[in-house]
C-alpha cells in the first residue's frame, strides 16, 4: 500500500496517460445498454438471480434537490416544492410492491443505498413511510450489520435529522462538501460551512454511524492549491472515517446546469495537477489509506480493510465492502445488476409514474452479459480494486487460458509497462504503486466495447479524463 506521493506520482507519465475514458462503476459501461429492455427480460434475470441464493443489495434514486449545484451532472430534479415528492414517494412504494412479488426476499439485504439527488429532501415523514416499506417487503438485517447508507446534502441537516436517519436503520452517512471556499461555493452554488459539517460528522459519531464520508471536488472554478488545501485541512481536522477527492470534469454539452459555471475561473491543467498532487500527499501522511482512484479511507474503515482482504468490490456508487450481491435499484434513471443483467429505469419523472399507473415495471435499458463480458468484468474489477490480477485464478475461474485469451490486451499495456506503470510476468499482472492514479487507463486495454469503437472509428461515448 503506498505511504507517500512520490510512490504515486509520476507527473511526466500522468501527462502522457492522462485520457479520457470510463469510470468502471460496471463493466459493460452504461453507454452500452440497449433501449427497449423488456419486462419479459426483467422476469428472466429475476429467475436466474433467485437460484443463486446471493445476499441482495438495494438502491433508491431520490431526484429531488432545493436548488441547483452548477457543476453536477446527476439525473435531478430542482424544485422548492417539496409537495412534487409525495407521488414519487407512492410510486416508489409502488414498485417496491410490484419487484419484491418475484424477487427472492427472504434474502438478506446486505447492502442499501439512497441517493440522488438528495435523499434528505423528503420529510421524515416520507422517509419513514419509503423505509417501512422496504422492511415490509424485504429481509433487513436488525442488528445493524448491513451496510445501510444515505447521502445528505450538509446545509439543511440536523443533528436531530441524523438521529432520525440512525433510527430508520442507516449506519452510513456520505456527505458532499466539495469544498468550503466561499468564493467557489458562490460559483458553483453549492454551500455548506465548516461549523455544519462538523457537528453533523461529530452527531454521527455519537449517534453510531459506522462510517462517514466527506466527498470534495477538485477543478471547481476559482479554486487554487492554497483554496484547496485550507480546505482539505479542515476536513482532515473533522477526521471523516472516508474522503473522496473527485475531478471536476467540465462537460456543458452533456450537462445544461454546467453552462452556468464561467470556463474562464477554471483552474489550468497544471494547477489542477498540483492540487491532486498536494491533497494525496497531505491524506498520506494524515494516516488515510489510498483505496484508490478517487478514494481515501482510514485503516479501521471497512473500506480499508475490505481492500486488505482482497474483498473490495465496485458498484454504481463507487468502490463498496459487498461483492456478492443482487443489486435491485428503484426510481428514475436507477440501474441494477442482476441474474447477469444490467438494467436501467426510465429517466423521466413521468415516464416512471405512467409506467408504473400502468402496474408496469419502468425499465427502459439493458445488456444482458455474455461469457466474455463476465471474463473482463472480473479483471477489471480486480484491477481496479486490487491493483492486480492472477492468471491461473481467472484462468480456472472461467475456462480460458489467461494469457492467450487476452494476447492483444497484454499486448497492448507493453508501452504502459515500459513506462513502469505495472508488470506482466507468467503468472500476473501488478500495477505498481505509481500506476495506481493511472489505473482506468489500465483498465481501458480491457474494454472490449471501447477498442471495438476505436478500431471502428465509431464516435465513442465522451467520457472525463483521468485526472
Amino acid at each position: 500500500m503506498p505511504s507517500t506521493i512520490r510512490q504515486l506520482w509520476d507527473n511526466e507519465l500522468i501527462r502522457k496517460h492522462d485520457l479520457s475514458g470510463p469510470r468502471y462503476t460496471s463493466y459493460p459501461t452504461a453507454p452500452q445498454f440497449k433501449e427497449g429492455f423488456t419486462q419479459q427480460q426483467w422476469l428472466n434475470a429475476v429467475e436466474t438471480s433467485n437460484r443463486s441464493a446471493s445476499p441482495l443489495s438495494l438502491y433508491f434514486h431520490i431526484p429531488f434537490c432545493d436548488t441547483v449545484c452548477y457543476y453536477c451532472g446527476c439525473n435531478k430534479i430542482i424544485t422548492a416544492n417539496k409537495a412534487l415528492a409525495t407521488p414519487y414517494v407512492d410510486a416508489m412504494m409502488k414498485e417496491i410492491q410490484m419487484q419484491a412479488h418475484h424477487i427472492d426476499t427472504s434474502r438478506p439485504v446486505d447492502q442499501l443505498h439512497w441517493g440522488g439527488g438528495t435523499p434528505t429532501y423528503l420529510s421524515d415523514n416520507q422517509m419513514s413511510l419509503l423505509m417501512r416499506e422496504i422492511n415490509k417487503h424485504f429481509t433487513l438485517h436488525k442488528d445493524d450489520s448491513g451496510e445501510y447508507g444515505i447521502e445528505i446534502h450538509p446545509q439543511g441537516v440536523t443533528p436531530n435529522r441524523l438521529k432520525h436517519l440512525r433510527q430508520l436503520g442507516f449506519n452510513r452517512l456520505s456527505m458532499g462538501v466539495q469544498d468550503f471556499d466561499e468564493h467557489v461555493q458562490k460559483a458553483v452554488n453549492r454551500f455548506n460551512s465548516v461549523e455544519e459539517v462538523t457537528e453533523l460528522v461529530n452527531s454521527a459519531r455519537s449517534l453510531g454511524f459506522t462510517s462517514t464520508s466527506v466527498d470534495l471536488i477538485y477543478g471547481l472554478p476559482l479554486q487554487s492549491t492554497v483554496s484547496f488545501g485550507e480546505t482539505l485541512e479542515r476536513v482532515i481536522d473533522i477526521r471523516p472515517d472516508r474522503i473522496s477527492v473527485f475531478n471536476y470534469a467540465h462537460m456543458p454539452e452533456l450537462f445544461k446546469t454546467q453552462k452556468q459555471i464561467d470556463a474562464r475561473q477554471l483552474p489550468e491543467p497544471q494547477e489542477k495537477l498540483q492540487i491532486l498532487y498536494n491533497s494525496i500527499e497531505r491524506l498520506l501522511l494524515a494516516g488515510y489509506v489510498y483505496v484508490g482512484m478517487d478514494h481515501f479511507a482510514l485503516p479501521s474503515d471497512e473500506l480499508a480493510k475490505a481492500q486488505s482482504n482482497k474483498k473490495l468490490h465496485r458498484n454504481f456508487q463507487g468502490y463498496a465492502t459487498h461483492g456478492d450481491c443482487e443489486l435491485f435499484s428503484f426510481g428514475v434513471s436507477s440501474i441494477a445488476s442482476f441474474g447477469s443483467m444490467f438494467i436501467q429505469n426510465v429517466k423521466g419523472v413521468e415516464e416512471y409514474y405512467a409506467a408504473i399507473e400502468n402496474q408496469e415495471l419502468p425499465t427502459q435499458k439493458g445488456i444482458a452479459l455474455s461469457s466474455d463480458d463476465h471474463v473482463r468484468q472480473h479483471v477489471i474489477s480486480e484491477l481496479i480494486c486490487h491493483f492486480e490480477v492472477d492468471f491461473a485464478s481467472v484462468s480456472a475461474l472461467y475456462g480460458i487460458r489467461f494469457k492467450e485469451y487476452f494476447a492483444p490486451e497484454l499486448s497492448s499495456l507493453a508501452e504502459l509497462e515500459d513506462d513502469g506503470l505495472l508488470s506482466i510476468t507468467a503468472e500476473s499482472l501488478r500495477v505498481h504503486s505509481v500506476g495506481r492514479i493511472l489505473i482506468r487507463r489500465i483498465c481501458m486495454a480491457f474494454d472490449a466495447y471501447l477498442n471495438r469503437s476505436q478500431l471502428k472509428q465509431v464516435r465513442a461515448p465522451k467520457y472525463s479524463r483521468i485526472i
